[in-house]
């Protein structure tokens, strides 16, 4: 298996807004999803193109409630806001630049914000009224949307 990088952090992250994703970011991501899409009333979107007060972001997931699908007729960037948003620490991300996201996104309407560790295997969830309740092990409960989603499987 060839795992040379053939592109820079600091290319991929001035070209797309964001951080490099690593194995571990992709794994967690992809495993959340999963998680979250066992709530057949919420879609689950993965790296969408949001402006939200005049803002881009691109969460790792965005969470709406759900609502048909026109395939006919897509979106290149969505401005309303979803319920929860997750954003998943990159290796090369600094803890202010994700602070400064769950801030905007809290701004803009979104009505919790998970934060994600993989090295420390942890789900932080951020609500608009400054509360945070951060999980370790067991089930995560969102207070806001009642999203679940077991830890267990998310660091699987």
């Amino acid at each position: 298996m060839n795992t040379e990088v053939l592109e820079s952090p600091q290319t991929y992250e001035q070209e797309r807004g964001k951080p490099m994703p690593s194995e571990n970011h992709g794994i967690v991501q992809t495993n959340l999803a999963i998680e979250l899409a066992k709530h057949k009333e919420y879609r689950v979107i993965s790296e969408l193109s949001l402006v939200l007060n005049d803002r881009p972001l691109t969460p790792d997931l965005s969470i709406y409630p759900r609502r048909p699908v026109d395939f006919r007729h897509d979106k290149i960037r969505l401005t309303d806001p979803p319920l929860t948003v997750v954003e998943i620490w990159s290796p090369t991300q600094e803890p202010q630049e994700v602070m400064n996201k769950v801030e905007a996104y809290l701004q803009s309407g979104v009505k919790s914000c998970w934060v994600v560790s993989p090295p420390q295997r942890t789900i932080t969830i951020y609500t608009p009224d400054g509360g945070l309740k951060s999980f370790a092990e067991g089930q995560v409960k969102d207070p806001a949307t009642g999203l679940t989603a077991d830890l267990e499987a998310v660091f699987s």
